[in-house]
């Protein structure tokens, strides 16, 4: 069972009501250890000197901030506790904003906010949020860390996603490959193409039906070593394909998609319609053409 990682309120107004945090997400990653390959033996790491190679004590490690110079500034543990955000338990919702105007770029970590023993103000202010398609940006502390956060309704559940500040966002016109991009010009004929094939690809988001296929062939990999497996050749890295005609790669796409949403069981009509709307077929034409 899930442990709440932090315990307080929401604050807004007049209003406060007790939660409690709970991580949304739990990461699945493989974790491996080092080992000396000779005898499998756990290969520790030990904090040495730059300059004369001996092992310095764990209480005699200090905090430097490195100037441009090449020379460090200390920073002591009591002078950045002076400046800790003054530990307060509420998450203080400053204002309420629409969903859309937040860009996903500025989602961190995901958490449950849940009730502490006050369900009816809780549910309250998650149905009055979500009949309003409104997000309450909010700032907490958690462990001596100040963060800026969203809070969202969903299903009668608060969500509470920590948020990246402003000036922590790389600004794309300082990556050379994307700063000309808005000066490009594109053919009507490869942009309907283009459409058409995000047309024929477009389905319901079903998270389910995506996994870490990396991750579970790592697993495999230690399971079959596990039960005594030899050494496993890895398979050759495919060549990645080369687009030569954009034009033909398109076509060639579209087609190959209606191909496979033939195929499949649930792929007919509504997918028709979308390809129409696409390339100026189907009702809304017919009724554009009576009318015309």
């Amino acid at each position: 069972m899930p442990r709440a990682i932090w315990s307080g309120s929401i604050s807004f107004g007049l209003v406060n009501i007790p939660v409690k945090l709970y991580s949304a997400v739990t990461r699945k990653t493989v974790q491996f250890n080092q080992l000396d390959a000779r005898t499998h033996a756990r290969v520790k790491q030990k904090r040495v000197s730059a300059e004369t190679g001996e092992e310095v004590p764990w209480e005699q490690v200090v905090k430097g901030y490195e100037l441009g110079s090449g020379s460090y500034v200390v920073i002591t543990d009591e002078e950045l506790a002076a400046l800790d955000p003054k530990a307060v338990r509420t998450i203080d919702i400053e204002e309420f904003v629409d969903l859309a105007d937040i860009d996903p770029i500025f989602y961190d970590s995901a958490y449950y906010l849940a009730p502490d023993a006050a369900a009816k103000p809780y549910a309250l202010l998650a149905k009055a949020m979500e009949e309003e398609g409104k997000v309450g940006i909010a700032h907490f502390v958690m462990r001596t860390k100040q963060y800026l956060a969203a809070i969202r309704p969903r299903d009668g559940v608060l969500l509470l996603s920590t948020m990246v500040y402003a000036d922590e966002i790389n600004d794309p016109a300082q990556i050379p490959e994307l700063a000309d991009l808005g000066e490009m010009e594109l053919p009507d004929k490869e942009l309907v193409m283009a459409r058409q094939l995000i047309a024929t690809l477009s389905a319901d988001f079903e998270p389910e039906k995506f996994h870490d296929t990396y991750r579970e062939a790592v697993i495999d990999l230690i399971e079959q070593k596990a039960r005594g497996a030899g050494v496993l050749a890895a398979p050759a890295a495919a060549e990645p394909a080369r687009v030569v005609d954009l034009m033909a790669a398109l076509e060639a796409s579209v087609a190959a998609a209606k191909e496979a949403r033939k195929r499949h069981p649930t792929a007919h009509e509504p997918q028709a319609e979308a390809e129409g709307a696409v390339t100026g077929e189907g009702p809304a034409t017919e009724a554009r053409t009576a009318t015309g």
